[in-house]
C-alpha cells in the first residue's frame, strides 16, 4: 500500500532552528514547508492544510497565540506551540485557543517526533509510518458524519458550531471537541483516559483535569444541571455519557 508523506507546516522565525527542524523531520520522512511569519501563516494554513502546523509562539507580524486564534475554525489539523517561554499561562491559553500540544525550547528531536506522530494520528489525518490500514477494510470502515443532531440539539462539524433550539451557542475550540467525542459515541460512557488519548493524543496520567472542567462549562452553556446533569452525564469510576434523548 502506498503511503501518503505526512505535510509538516514549521512557522518559526529562527531560521538555524528552523532549518535544522526541517532537515530532521526530512530526514524522518515528512514533507516540510516553512513559514517566517505569523501575518503570512495565517494566510497559509487554510490554503496548505498540512498534518500537522508547528507553530512558534513569538513570530513578526502576529504572534503564533494570534494565528492558533484565527486559524483554528478553518483548519482541522494539528496545531503543535513552539515556545522559548516556560510559563503555566501561556500554555494555559494556547490550548485554550486551540493548539494541540505546547513545547518548550530547547527542542529534543526524538520528543517533538513523538508530538508530532501522536498529534497527527490522534486527528486521523494520515495514515503514518508505523501504523498499518488493511487495504481490503479501508472502503468499509463507516464514514464520520459531518453534523450530529438530537433534536433540539446540531453539533456541526464542518463550521465547529454548536446550536440549541435554533441559538448558536458559543463554544471553545476545546470545548468543542470534547462535546464531538461524546456525541459521537451517544449513549456509551466514555471514560476520562479514552477522552485525553482522543483529544491530545497521549495517556491518561491520573492527574489532568481539563476534560472535567471542558465538561462543567459545556453543561453550563448547554443549560443542563450542574448538580444533577442529565444530558451530559457523570458515570463514577467509569467516565462520561452523552444522552442522546435528553435534549
Amino acid at each position: 500500500m502506498n503511503e501518503k508523506v505526512a505535510q509538516i507546516l514549521l512557522v518559526e522565525d529562527d531560521v538555524s532552528l528552523s532549518d535544522w527542524i526541517r532537515d530532521y523531520l526530512s530526514d524522518k520522512g515528512f514533507n516540510v514547508t516553512q513559514c517566517m511569519r505569523g501575518d503570512e501563516a495565517v494566510l497559509v494554513i487554510p490554503r496548505l492544510q498540512p498534518d500537522a502546523v508547528i507553530l512558534d509562539g513569538m513570530l513578526p507580524g502576529l504572534d503564533g497565540f494570534e494565528v492558533c486564534k484565527q486559524v483554528r475554525q478553518r483548519y482541522m489539523g494539528a496545531i503543535i506551540m513552539l515556545t522559548a517561554r516556560d510559563e503555566e499561562i501561556d500554555e494555559v491559553v494556547g490550548l485554550e485557543l486551540g493548539a494541540d500540544d505546547y513545547i518548550t525550547k530547547p527542542v529534543r528531536a526524538r520528543a517533538l517526533l513523538t508530538r508530532i506522530n501522536k498529534a497527527i494520528a490522534a486527528k486521523g489525518s494520515i495514515t503514518l509510518k508505523h501504523q498499518i490500514v488493511e487495504p481490503e477494510l479501508a472502503n468499509v470502515l463507516p464514514q464520520e458524519p459531518s453534523k450530529l443532531i438530537f433534536n433540539g440539539l446540531q453539533v456541526d462539524k464542518m463550521s465547529r458550531s454548536v446550536s440549541l433550539n435554533n441559538t448558536l451557542i458559543k463554544v471553545s475550540s476545546k470545548e468543542f471537541d470534547v462535546l464531538w467525542v461524546l456525541a459521537l459515541s451517544a449513549g456509551t460512557v466514555i471514560s476520562r483516559d479514552s477522552l485525553i488519548s482522543q483529544l491530545r493524543g497521549i495517556e491518561y496520567d491520573g492527574f489532568d483535569r481539563s476534560i472535567d472542567l471542558r465538561i462543567s462549562k459545556l453543561r453550563k452553556k448547554l443549560g443542563d444541571e450542574s448538580r444533577d446533569p442529565i444530558k451530559i452525564k457523570t458515570i463514577w469510576g467509569k467516565g462520561y455519557l452523552f444522552a442522546p434523548d435528553a435534549w
